[in-house]
């Protein structure tokens, strides 16, 4: 699994050598991290930003990591989480996985493996998110992907073709997020840069005449200079 930039963790972690150690690798293999090591500090943050993965210690000041990772779940919040503990016991895995966590790593680790899962559980989520949108509503206008069609406001139905579903649906499923044009690419065209990128630049077009009341002040689709495009 190729990692881009755009991938962020929120490592939540309370022991400093841990948390550096930890911080400098992800960063190294292209993450973006934001380490927290309050329990309380840092499910206000995952409650107000968007991250792909939360690497969460058990043990934490104020606010334990199972308990971070309840309210979250109870809230609606599916981000995948990643336990850290140096309780390893089965008892102890079997907790965080009733508590709605995805993976637990006891204790020391060996960081090859604490990596791949980490990116085993960004692009499982990523799949399910891509694979299973089939509708939502952008600026009341009603997106048909199995359909290929976009309901107006005004009751007349936009087609759209299979490759823009397409960008629109990676677009949507990373909101906030700078999807690169390599990504797309890969994911949509292929590598041939010098026939598809202004071709990308035309669908992004198209998607603002559709969705944006004003498609020359896009509040939507934008393009990220030098990187990609970002949905809203």
């Amino acid at each position: 699994m190729k990692v881009q930039q755009t991938h962020r963790i929120l490592l939540i972690e309370d022991e400093k050598s841990i948390g550096f150690a930890l911080q400098l690798n992800f960063e190294l293999e292209g993450f973006q991290i934001q380490w927290e090591t309050n329990g309380v500090q840092a499910l206000k943050i995952a409650q107000e930003k968007f991250f792909d993965l939360l690497v969460v210690d058990v043990m934490l000041p104020d606010l334990d990591g199972i308990s971070l990772c309840e309210t979250l779940r109870l809230q609606g919040n599916q981000t995948p989480i990643l336990f850290l503990s140096a309780k390893g016991e089965g008892k102890d895995r079997i907790e965080g996985l009733k508590a709605g966590g995805n993976d637990y790593m006891a204790k020391p680790f060996e960081w090859e493996e604490l990596l791949l899962r980490c990116k085993n559980l960004i692009q499982i989520k990523e799949t399910q998110n891509y694979q299973t949108l089939d509708e939502m509503e952008i600026n009341q206008c009603l997106v048909y992907f199995n359909q290929f069609e976009v309901l107006l406001p005004n009751g007349i139905r936009e087609p759209l073709t299979k490759r823009e579903c397409m960008l629109l649906k990676l677009l949507v499923s990373h909101p906030g997020e700078a999807v690169t044009r390599e990504e797309i690419l890969d994911k949509i065209w292929g590598y041939d840069a010098l026939t598809h990128n202004r071709t990308i630049d035309n669908v992004l077009l198209r998607f603002r005449k559709i969705f944006e009341t004003n498609d020359a002040l896009p509040k939507r689709f934008f393009s990220v200079r030098g990187v990609g495009y970002k949905f809203l």
